[in-house]
């Protein structure tokens, strides 16, 4: 019987309403406030000087950019191309400038990114519903799928873009729109390209005159973000440690197993490695079961095109760009590869540690940035001067708190080496290099420290 598309109706709703709930209760973090100043026009906020309310600032979270302008601060600042962030500006002048609101688009995104899922599972006549629901339980892409940042547009586009690959061995006139696909999505992370070259070497392979189509409809997407990543590309250079191939081996299996499965392993207290041993168990089971069948196998060596693209990008680099944000593009090849080839009892088990680490993303601190708890704290002594980190940049540390804070909170913006105002709330950020020197000195054990 051939497969239903889809994977049951049932899924749709469902999964809208998982990743509602989710973007609702998962706390603000450091860069989704990017996405809200780079798009309102205050791409680095002018905070005010001394104290002040948080009801005062209000303003800066509002307000509409221009795409030349969005274009002009990534050059400046950034290591991001501007496709999502357009698309941002646009969907904020349509509903609205909330941080909810902000996130309702990569909802958006990401629905569209399984319903290209789904599309692929039939034509490769696999079972939908044990695909799709592993990948919305997978931490690393429900937690990407969520954010206001561009990985879920990166999803959507890199999903249909493979899609599209597969069927042009039916339909040369899908190979364009694979080509379009691909390049959006380089167009919205530079990262996305590695998903692209290995599906384009596969076409390329099997059928050299569809892949040079698709290639020359991606040449004009990649000229504009080389024009970005050459004012961009020495940007930040601190932002990742130096490469090492131990620690970058170690961190790629950490970050790809917490992909897979959150941080089920730090709610386990002493049983923590023993925990991390069963999930590394399962994960290896997984694999051995996909890798005997032949589409599983292939979906496995597309799954392995950004882990291998981040390490030899950090070779050339001098660098450790891997993170769960990154890996969690391969995740879709994962649920391909895997869910229809795991015998029912292990499915059942890996789909319910997924819904485990999945609720723990929604409500367990030590997976959330600490910024809106530390704002609802702190509003627990109203009337007092609440002395916040200012942070590397202004934007990440005090644009979640701040988004979290009641109107009228008295704030004060503390560099390194300032004094503290005796008296104050000293919030304790420790998110970047200045936020945690400043957190040094203010002597607060936790999070928020009231009055001495």
């Amino acid at each position: 019987m051939r497969p239903r598309p889809g994977g049951g109706w049932l899924f749709w709703p469902t999964a809208a309403a998982l990743l509602l709930l989710a973007a609702w209760l998962r706390g603000p973090e450091y860069d989704e406030a990017y996405s809200i100043f780079l798009t309102a026009g205050h791409a680095r906020p002018a905070w005010p000087q001394g104290i002040f309310t948080a009801g005062s600032v209000r303003w800066l979270y509002h307000g509409h950019a221009s795409f030349w302008r969005i274009a002009l601060d990534l050059r400046r600042g950034d290591v991001h191309p501007p496709l999502y962030f357009w698309a941002l500006e646009l969907w904020r002048r349509a509903a609205g400038m909330g941080w909810f609101t902000a996130r309702l688009l990569s909802v958006g995104f990401t629905l569209a990114g399984l319903a290209g899922l789904s599309r692929i599972a039939l034509l490769c006549r696999l079972p939908a519903l044990p695909a799709l629901a592993m990948v919305l339980l997978s931490y690393g892409f429900c937690y990407t799928g969520i954010l206001a940042r561009p990985y879920a547009l990166v999803q959507a586009l890199n999903i249909w873009g493979v899609y599209f690959t597969l069927r042009a061995q039916r339909d040369a006139r899908a190979v364009p729109m694979a080509g379009l696909c691909f390049g959006a999505a380089v167009f919205a992370d530079y990262l996305a390209v590695f998903t692209a070259a290995a599906m384009l070497a596969w076409l390329c392979w099997r059928h050299w005159r569809c892949g040079a189509v698709a290639l020359t409809v991606m040449l004009p997407w990649l000229a504009a973000c080389f024009w970005f990543f050459l004012a961009q590309h020495a940007s930040r250079n601190g932002q990742f440690a130096a490469f090492a191939w131990g620690p970058a081996l170690d961190e790629m299996f950490q970050d790809g197993g917490a992909a897979l499965f959150g941080g089920l392993p730090l709610y386990a207290g002493g049983a923590r490695v023993v925990v991390a041993a069963l999930l590394g168990l399962l994960g290896l089971a997984g694999v051995v079961f996909a890798a005997r069948q032949p589409q599983g196998l292939g979906f496995l060596a597309l799954a392995a095109a950004t882990p291998l693209g981040l390490l030899a990008l950090g070779v050339v680099f001098r660098n450790t760009p891997i993170e769960i944000r990154y890996l969690a593009f391969g995740l879709p090849w994962v649920a391909l590869a895997v869910a229809p080839a795991l015998p029912g009892v292990l499915l059942a088990l890996w789909l319910g540690v997924g819904a485990a680490a999945v609720a723990g993303l929604m409500l367990a601190n030590s997976t959330m940035q600490p910024q809106g708890r530390a704002a609802r704290l702190a509003a627990a002594y109203p009337g007092d001067v609440v002395a916040l980190p200012f942070g590397n940049d202004g934007v990440g540390v005090p644009g979640p708190f701040i988004a979290a804070a009641p109107d009228a909170m008295r704030l004060l913006l503390v560099y390194p080496g300032q004094t503290i105002p005796p008296g104050s709330v000293r919030v304790a950020i420790r998110a970047d290099q200045s936020s945690r020197a400043v957190a040094a000195s203010m002597a607060c054990p936790g999070l928020v420290c009231g009055p001495p």
